[in-house]
């Protein structure tokens, strides 16, 4: 399968059947985001994976998992992350989630599901997984198998804007 054919196989799930992700496609989703670019390669990456009972429950507390049996908290640290010299800027977010997508192409490869997921609550996250004080959760990943069908990977080509909308050359 080539990448075209990859991203356009990916969509969001919401509803994960209980079977366990396997350890070793576990490694292999964790190794994709170990690998992935980080600006002057800092690797500002903090991954808690969540996949035992007690930890979803935690987990529950702050956000909606759609009852994926796996999640990982992808969390930058800002001691660590590259800031930009002329103004300043933190890119711990932007490594962070690029972390994420190299992860959510590998599951969605060995045939998982996964739900990218922002809308969380913070400060129950920062106490109920121990945060350090220098590291910002930055997303959810939840992964799993998904239940009912996939969605088509033609869909794209009626809910995604044309390039013409999206894409200038030289300048607006």
């Amino acid at each position: 399968m080539n990448f075209l054919e990859l991203a356009k196989k990916r969509y969001t799930v919401r509803n994960y059947r209980e079977k366990q992700v396997e350890e070793e496609k576990l490694l292999k989703i964790l190794e994709a985001g170990r690998i992935a670019p980080t600006g002057a390669n800092t690797q500002p990456q903090r991954i808690i994976v969540v996949k035992g009972k007690e930890g979803l429950n935690r987990l529950a507390k702050c956000a909606n998992i759609y009852n994926a049996p796996l999640a990982l908290i992808i969390c930058a640290d800002h001691s660590v992350s590259w800031k930009r010299p002329l103004d300043k800027k933190d890119i711990a977010e932007i490594d962070a989630s690029i972390v994420t997508d190299h992860m959510m192409l590998e599951a969605t490869e060995l045939e998982l599901g996964t739900c990218w997921i922002c809308y969380f609550d913070a400060k129950v996250m920062r106490t109920e997984f121990k945060l350090p004080d220098s590291y910002e959760p930055i997303n959810i990943l939840a992964i799993g198998y998904a239940e009912g069908e996939p969605l088509s990977p033609e869909r794209h080509d009626t809910l995604r804007k044309s390039l013409e909308n999206t894409v200038w050359y030289e300048t607006f």
